[in-house]
């Protein structure tokens, strides 16, 4: 190798360097003399409390290990928020502010002191305040993230769906679902906070399903549907996640810490595609476990009884559901337009229940058909899960009128009839529906396909108690796409009576609402008795809410069960004051599909503590 010559410039460089030995160098004695840090300098940190919602995502991503999240004793318990605050090792830190950039609230920041004396050690280990480590009032602000230094995507990916127009003329699913690619890249929004699964009913295990399909291993997303934490028992399990995939009430994503700064994770859209992506539930199946020999009946087959009876199934029990329709799936099946939730998605969801042993009898009504009494004395325990299945009415006059009908009968009918399995309902050229919740939403976007296809033009208009959208009950994209479809609202206003001439509806008058509930919060609406309108309407649907029915309970058992408020008080395993019944769903909770499949979770988990160890 030949020999290269070391250039003049180099071979002098550290001859040169010998004329700084006779100066004075620099020195700033800390802490008596302080020079002021650059506006941008990484000092100590501070944190706003009241904007810090505890998330961790700051102690995940330090390099050094200098953060760890410390619980306060006096920070409540909310949703979207961890009690918990961070606490910074300057033992450790590096100062690289990192922490700083991916905060997901803004609440961390870096200031520009740099200096603090003390002997002891555990003066360099501090919970930070916005006074800072020397507890001052305006501390001077340093590293701030900007648009350069941000760790977080605050836009989520998309959704691809058919367009207003398009998506009225038919009651095609109009919500595409992501591809492989989309889903990757929102998945990789996630910070794994799981401030999610805190949140949601059921307790899913939202951010482990999230990474496996950043990972694109969607068999183990799979498993983490459908079995959850299996060291826990199996929390956080979703046998219905096909269908939480497209209708759930996502109160995750209102949790999302990213939501605090831009859009929250697509929870459930990747939830939808995790599923819509695996052909066969039966890569998650294992051996069926040991028969207990003890029999469980399950009577209503919506998302509180299907699930109840997933999980007894995968303890060992043997479980028969009993529904008084013609096909399993009660609101899920019936409720629910097929634009929003078809039949293809809610029939994966219930076949991979029946394939762990579970009979489901259709067309079988316990209380006609079978006395709840038989079903006590045959099995060892029973769940009821019996859902609103008759709804409430305003009872103004003219509501007895034949074109007055009630919601869930119309969605239901509907149903069948799109199916192939029922009459063609009456379909008005005018409707007015009462109500502003997501029942509400179905009536009229159904109706207004309906009328597309009948008559080529939409006439629905939806009046409502509560005086603006953000008021309403119903999802604000419902209402948004209902309008793209063509239904017209008219919120704040309460009905009075129905317009009926030559005995036909002509519409509904309405008064103006000035307030729906009082100051404690209760339904307490006031009107302005002068100022009216009438809606032109052929047809008028109740849609202001269910009730249950319980006519299948015995009168003697009805006298030992406690309700509140017409539900059922249980226990937390579902538990009723009669020890052999357990209750779920709606007739407990409310009508929320995520909530019954909860419901059926924690019923079943009391029901194998009741069965095996007597627990009373």
């Amino acid at each position: 190798m030949a020999n290269k010559s070391i250039p003049k410039k180099e071979f002098f460089a550290p001859i040169k360097a010998w004329k700084y030995i006779f100066k004075k160098p620099v020195t700033i004695k800390v802490p008596y003399v302080k020079r002021e840090a650059a506006e941008r300098y990484r000092g100590f940190h501070i944190n706003d409390w009241n904007e810090c919602i505890g998330c961790g995502t700051c102690a995940k991503i330090c390099p050094t290990d200098a953060i760890r999240m410390v619980e306060v004793d006096d920070l409540p318990h909310e949703y979207g928020k961890k009690p918990q605050r961070p606490v910074i090792d300057y033992g450790r830190c590096s100062f690289c502010a990192m922490c700083v950039d991916i905060c997901t609230t803004g609440s961390l920041k870096m200031t520009r002191e740099y200096v603090h004396v003390s002997p002891e050690p555990e003066d360099f280990i501090f919970a930070p305040t916005e006074k800072g480590i020397h507890g001052i009032e305006d501390v001077p602000v340093g590293w701030i993230r900007d648009e350069g230094s941000d760790l977080l995507e605050l836009e989520r990916v998309e959704m691809e769906m058919i367009e207003g127009e398009g998506r009225s003329k038919s009651f095609i699913e109009y919500v595409k679902g992501y591809s492989k690619e989309q889903a990757m890249h929102e998945a990789a929004r996630c910070v794994e906070c799981a401030l999610c699964t805190d949140r949601c009913p059921q307790h899913m295990q939202i951010p482990e399903y999230i990474k496996a399909i950043w990972r694109d291993d969607l068999t183990d997303a799979l498993k983490w549907l459908l079995k959850g934490n299996e060291e826990n028992n199996m929390l956080g399990a979703n046998p219905f996640s096909a269908v939480c995939g497209r209708v759930c009430t996502h109160k995750c994503e209102e949790a999302c810490s990213l939501g605090n700064r831009g859009e929250a994770i697509a929870i459930r859209w990747l939830k939808r595609y995790i599923v819509d992506n695996v052909p066969e539930y039966d890569k998650v199946l294992e051996a069926r476990p040991e028969n207990k020999g003890k029999k469980v009946a399950i009577v209503g087959s919506g998302p509180a009884g299907l699930s109840a009876a997933y999980f007894l199934a995968t303890m060992g029990y043997e479980v028969e559901v009993f529904e008084s329709l013609s096909r399993p799936g009660g609101v899920m099946r019936y409720g629910i337009p097929s634009y929003r939730l078809p039949d293809e998605a809610l029939d994966k969801d219930i076949a991979f229940i029946q394939a762990l042993g579970v009979k489901i009898l259709v067309g079988v009504s316990v209380g006609k058909d079978i006395p709840l009494q038989k079903l006590k004395n045959e099995f060892d325990a029973v769940f009821v899960s019996t859902g609103f299945t008759l709804g409430r009415s305003t009872g103004i006059p003219g509501t007895e009128h034949e074109d007055v009908i009630q919601a869930l009968p119309l969605l239901r009918e509907i149903r069948d009839y799109l199916r192939g399995e029922g009459p063609k309902p009456k379909i008005p050229k005018s409707l007015v529906v009462i109500g502003g919740g997501n029942v509400a939403m179905d009536v009229a976007r159904s109706m207004a396909r309906l009328q597309i296809m009948e008559y080529g033009k939409v006439d629905v208009k939806v009046t409502s108690l509560e005086r603006t959208y953000e008021e309403m009950p119903a999802d604000m994209d419902e209402i948004e796409e209902g309008a793209e479809e063509g239904v017209k609202f008219y919120p704040g206003w309460g009905p009075v009576r129905i317009v009926i001439k030559n005995d036909k509806v002509m519409g509904i008058e309405l008064k103006k609402c000035l307030q729906v509930f009082d100051e404690n919060r209760r339904f307490n609406p006031k009107f302005d008795e002068n100022e009216r309108q009438t809606l032109e309407a052929e047809m008028v649907v109740e849609a202001i809410g269910q009730a249950p029915d319980y006519s299948y309970l015995p009168e003697d058992l009805k006298e030992k069960l406690e309700f509140v408020r017409g539900r059922i008080l249980t226990n937390e395993y579902r538990q009723t004051s009669v020890k052999w019944l357990f209750a779920g769903g709606d007739i407990v909770n409310g009508p929320d599909i995520i909530h019954g499949v909860a419901d059926g979770y924690w019923a079943a988990r009391g029901i194998d503590e009741f069965l095996t160890k007597g627990v009373k």
